[in-house]
């Protein structure tokens, strides 16, 4: 049991640390989403931990090379690299039950990790951003959710979670997403403001769909922070402010459908009979939240309101995530 626990998590960890050594100035940030930070409740997507670096890559970085082999993009587009690795757990609300909760979503631990490519192109009154995610990943018991989420519960005095014994099945994870938003810039109410549609799409084993949407910006010294916090499955593109440049806050609202034409953690797995739900096709979010960066530093609060995911859930879902980010 330890051996397949650590071995999917240890090949993503050894992945990350071989990329090209960090330069003297990387972008590096903990994002935490749990739905107690804001509905209370304990269920669905109940926690998530994601660790990110992010690169200015040199003239000659491979990342470039990587660039002039994919469709729709050329070496010299990378402004930014980004590396991640993210632990997330799943469960139905009613912890408490033993036995399998037909009606409500399976239980799942998954650990999933890649490489971002990042390119942001300044016009006259607006600007282009664009994101490019290669995805590697574990989902089932060897990804460790049942002893995360039992370990943390016993640490904190909350109720221990008793169904793991239904959670999904083992199976690689593997896939391709992408971002482009395109935001226009003006002032008003004594603001900046930034604002415009986006568009994103996944296609992997875990999540098949196509998305569009909108979000708004406003606030002061925009022109050092870019894009929006986002929670799993939603892409928001790159996130992150130049460093030692001051103070800025933002505030944000966005919203963003999703046509979904799989989702492995509700459909079951792929090559296992397993739990599954009826999943829902289209699938909406609402997010708000606000952004503050000093120096060399940023906070950023996400609240996130999710439409019914599948045919049996009851209401809809609310979760909220806290990112920490600093210049290293």
């Amino acid at each position: 049991m330890h051996a397949s626990f650590n071995r999917p998590r240890l090949v993503l960890c050894l992945a990350l640390l071989a990329a090209p050594v960090a330069q003297a100035d990387d972008l590096y940030s903990l994002k935490v989403t749990n739905d107690l930070f804001s509905s209370g409740d304990d269920g669905h997507y109940t926690s998530g931990v994601e660790l990110t670096r992010i690169s200015l890559p040199d003239a000659d970085h491979w990342s470039r090379r990587l660039a002039d082999w994919l469709p729709g993009w050329q070496a010299g587009d990378v402004d930014a690299v980004g590396y991640h690795l993210a632990h997330q757990i799943y469960t139905p609300n009613d912890i408490e039950r033993s036995e399998l909760i037909e009606d409500d979503r399976p239980y799942a631990g998954l650990v999933i990790g890649g490489v971002s490519l990042y390119d942001d192109v300044e016009h006259d009154g607006w600007r282009e951003a664009s994101m490019l995610d290669l995805q590697l990943g574990w989902v089932g018991p060897a990804a460790g959710g049942k002893v995360l989420q039992k370990g943390v519960h016993r640490m904190i005095g909350s109720d221990q979670p008793e169904g793991w014994s239904h959670q999904l099945e083992n199976e690689p994870l593997i896939g391709v997403a992408g971002n482009k938003a395109w935001w226009w810039q003006s002032r008003g109410a004594g603001l900046e403001w930034e604002y415009g549609p986006s568009a994103t799409f996944q296609i992997g084993n875990l999540y098949d769909y196509l998305g569009g949407g909108g979000a708004v910006r406003f606030g002061r010294r925009l022109d050092k922070s870019f894009g929006i916090p986002s929670v799993a499955p939603a892409l928001g593109g790159r996130q992150g402010f130049e460093a030692d440049d001051g103070f800025g806050w933002y505030g944000f609202l966005g919203a963003e459908g999703r046509y979904m034409a799989h989702n492995l953690l509700l459909d079951g797995n792929t090559f296992e009979d397993s739990h599954s739900v009826d999943r829902r096709e289209w699938v909406g979010d609402l997010t708000a939240g606000v952004v503050v960066s000093w120096d060399r530093w940023q906070v950023a609060f996400t609240n996130v309101w999710r439409t019914r995911e599948f045919e049996s859930q009851d209401t809809s879902d609310q979760f909220g995530s806290l990112t920490l980010s600093t210049w290293l």
